[in-house]
Order: structure tokens, then C-alpha cells, then sequence
């Protein structure tokens, strides 16, 4: 299943993989950059519950190619994703390998995806119902659906400033794999500023701990993870950061997540967690539908074709299996000692 994000200058990709192997689960959240107007691919696979390494490309002609660099069994290779054979109803993927610096290249994954449906629109909104067990991976349930947003945002960090710049806007909040993830697009305004932007959230099952990814519309790169998880009903996360050129440490804090109207703070410490500065206080009150999202047009378009559900005929080197997306059944083959290179694939 494809769904477009801010009027279709991202879109997010849920996959879900069963076979000899195991079963595989994982998202791809695309984005557009539309100052260098390349898109980068980022992977991630609920077993992790981090994103992977971008693939960055652009489409020319109906064909789009992407590339990376990573580790694989020791070393250092470059990574292709290729896009081709684009049609309303259809579209060819390959991924590939290469060791001498892309002079030769060995594909490793082949997929055809026909389209299923052009409904690419919200599910899986609204709040849960309580189980009663309290479980990490859906401490963010309560964030599910939409919301009136109001912001207050410090004019500057770390500098003494006492100014807050006020916004208003909206939010919209989907579950991804049954909870343990979810996609924030968030659009607010000031009298002089706008902001678009996105929130991923990935639950990581083996530290328990959430990984919460940002970009901003207007550069569409990833800022780095803030980590951390909720007890007692409140939730701190925590990364480093640089702001104006010096290292600092970012701090999160939700609270509230049980009203209606959950409460989010941001703040900045320059002195390594001594003091904190607040520069960003969200309020949020529930709501019952989306406001829409605008978005200007650009090279964002060859993704298009992307959006909504799709039925994948995958091809790895050899083996049995039967992959499937979005409940519905569809036939394939990979390579069961394969498995990490079918985590990575930027899809």
C-alpha cells in the first residue's frame, strides 16, 4: 500500500513479507527534495525499528535511479534501486549490488507491481480501545487521527530570547504496522512563516524504545532520531544535535497523552542536560476530520504513479515464498540466505 504525504511531494510504502525465511515487515518513506528536486528512499523493517541508509536519485525519462553506499558482509558496496516500465496501471523495480564502484552491477531483487486499487486514502484511524496491558510499541496509539494544532515557537535558541512566534494549523496521524509505527503530517501558520512538515515513528521491539524521525517540506531530509520511550503516562526523548555550528542535546517531552488535548515540548541544552531551554510547545485537540494539505508542483510528480495499492510479483536469485501487502495474497520467490539484504531494500 502507497499513501501520498503533503499533496504528494512524499508518500509512505507499507510491505509485508512471509516465507521460508520468516516474515519481513517494513515501510518505505519516501521524500522530495525540492531544492536539489531528487527523492530519497528510507527503509525501515519492524524488527529494527530504525531507518536504513537513503537511496537518493531522480527520474529522466520515465526512469528513475537511485544509489547509496553501505556495508555488506564486511564491505563497502554501492546500492541501486531502479524504477522502469512506468504505467498507470503498472511499474518494474530492480535492486542491485555493486562492488568495484559501479562498473558492474548484480541484481538482487525484481519486482513487478500491478495496481490494486486508487484508493490511497487514510485507515486505521481514531483511538484504540484500551487492552489493559500496557505494551511499548503502542504508547503512541493516543496520537492516532486528527487534530487542531496550536503552537508556540521561540523566535530564537540558546540566545536569551523571550519571543514567541504563535502558529495554528492542523495534524493528521496514521497508524503504520498495527501500531508500532505511525505517520504525523503536520501543516501550521504564523503571520509571517509556514511549516510543513512530517513525523515518523518507529517502535524498536528489542530496546523497547521509540525512534522519532522529522523533515521539514521545504528541505526534505531526515533530521537524526530522537530516542527514548514513555513511562508513568510521560514520554522524554533524547538526541544530539547542531545548532549554529555547535553540538547540542535535544530533549522531547510529552505529556497529557490520556486528555484529549495532549501537551509536546521541545527544548535545547548547551551545556550537556545542565539546563534547558523550551523553544517549541505544541497544544493539540482532537478533531474529527483532515484539513487539507496544499503543496506546490514539481519534479515530486514521477512518484505519482506510486500511490495507492498495488499486487507485487517479486523475483529474488532463488528459493519459495509468498509475499503480500495490505491483505491482499500475492505470489513470489526470494532467496531464503538472503533475508538482510530483503530487510535493506529501499522499497
Amino acid at each position: 500500500m502507497v499513501r501520498k504525504v503533503w499533496n504528494g511531494r512524499a508518500n509512505i510504502v507499507e510491505l509485508e513479507v512471509d516465507g521460508p525465511a520468516g516474515h519481513i515487515e517494513g515501510l518505505s518513506l519516501r521524500l522530495y527534495n525540492p531544492q536539489s528536486h531528487q527523492w530519497s528512499l528510507n527503509f525501515a523493517n519492524s524488527r529494527v525499528g530504525s531507518l536504513s541508509v537513503p537511496t537518493v536519485g531522480e527520474f529522466r525519462n520515465g526512469r528513475g535511479e537511485f544509489f547509496d553506499q553501505e556495508t555488506f558482509q564486511g564491505r563497502t558496496i554501492l546500492v541501486r534501486n531502479v524504477f522502469s516500465d512506468i504505467t498507470p496501471k503498472s511499474c518494474h523495480f530492480e535492486q542491485a549490488f555493486s562492488d568495484d564502484g559501479g562498473q558492474n552491477w548484480e541484481t538482487n531483487w525484481v519486482a513487478t507491481d500491478t495496481r490494486v486499487t486508487d484508493d490511497s486514502g487514510a485507515s486505521n484511524q481514531g483511538v484504540p480501545a484500551d487492552s489493559g496491558e500496557h505494551d511499548g510499541n503502542h504508547d503512541f496509539d493516543f496520537e492516532i487521527g486528527s487534530w487542531n494544532i496550536h503552537l508556540a515557537r521561540l523566535a530564537d535558541r540558546l540566545a536569551g530570547s523571550t519571543t514567541w512566534v504563535k502558529f495554528d494549523g492542523t495534524s493528521i496521524t496514521r497508524r503504520i504496522w498495527n501500531g508500532r509505527a505511525n505517520l504525523e503530517e503536520f501543516e501550521t501558520d504564523s503571520t509571517q512563516d509556514h511549516i510543513e512538515g512530517l513525523t515518523l515513528r518507529l517502535y524498536d521491539p528489542q530496546s523497547h524504545q521509540w525512534r522519532i524521525y522529522w523533515a521539514n517540506s521545504k528541505d526534505a531530509i531526515l533530521d537524526p532520531p530522537m530516542i527514548g520511550e514513555f513511562q508513568n503516562g510521560r514520554g522524554e526523548f533524547y538526541c544530539q544535535d547542531m545548532w549554529k555550528g555547535r553540538a547540542v542535546l535535544v530533549r522531547f517531552i510529552w505529556t497529557e497523552i490520556k486528555t484529549r488535548s495532549p501537551h509536546f515540548e521541545q527544548s535545547y541544552s548547551g551545556d550537556g542536560g545542565k539546563s534547558w531551554e523550551v523553544n517549541w510547545i505544541t497544544n493539540q485537540e482532537r478533531v474529527e476530520a483532515r484539513a487539507g494539505l496544499n503543496g506546490s508542483h514539481a519534479g515530486r510528480d514521477h512518484a505519482a504513479f506510486l500511490h495507492a495499492q498495488w499486487q507485487l510479483d517479486h523475483r529474488l536469485e532463488n528459493g519459495g515464498g509468498a509475499f503480500y501487502s495490505d491483505d491482499t495474497l500475492l505470489g513470489a520467490t526470494w532467496e531464503t540466505n538472503r533475508v538482510l539484504a530483503l530487510g535493506r531494500v529501499s522499497r
